[in-house]
C-alpha cells in the first residue's frame, strides 16, 4: 500500500463529496449576485484582519470580535450568503472527521 496514492485517492473522495460539490455550488450562486459578492469579500476581509490581531496579540478587542458577529448575523440573513456558510460547515465537519482520523496512529505511537 502506497500512502501517496491513498492520498490522492482521499482527496479525489472530498472532491466527490456532496459537502464539497455543495460549496461549490454555493460559491457559483453568490458569484451570479453581486451584491452578496460584495457583502460576503468585506466579511472576509474583516474575518482575515481579525484572524492577524489574533495571530499578532494574542486575543484582539472585544469590540472587533462582536462587530464581525454581528456582521456574520446580518449576512447569515442573506440566503444565498447563509447557504455558503453552511456548505462551509459541513464540508469543515468532513475535513475535521478526516483529520482526527489521520492523527490517530500518530496520537497512539505518542502514548
Amino acid at each position: 500500500m502506497n500512502v501517496h496514492d491513498k492520498a490522492y485517492e482521499l482527496a479525489k473522495a472530498i472532491k466527490d463529496s456532496n459537502e464539497y460539490k455543495d460549496m461549490l455550488e454555493s460559491r457559483a450562486q453568490i458569484e451570479q449576485d453581486p451584491s452578496s459578492q460584495s457583502l460576503l469579500a468585506d466579511f472576509r476581509q474583516r474575518q482575515g484582519e481579525l484572524q492577524q490581531k489574533i495571530g499578532m496579540d494574542g486575543m484582539p478587542p472585544q469590540e472587533d470580535m462582536e462587530q464581525l458577529q454581528k456582521l456574520y448575523e446580518v449576512l447569515a440573513l442573506n440566503p444565498r450568503i447563509n447557504q455558503l456558510f453552511d456548505a462551509e460547515r459541513r464540508l469543515s465537519v468532513v475535513l475535521e472527521d478526516v483529520q482526527r482520523i489521520i492523527a490517530e496512529p500518530l496520537t497512539a505511537m505518542l502514548k
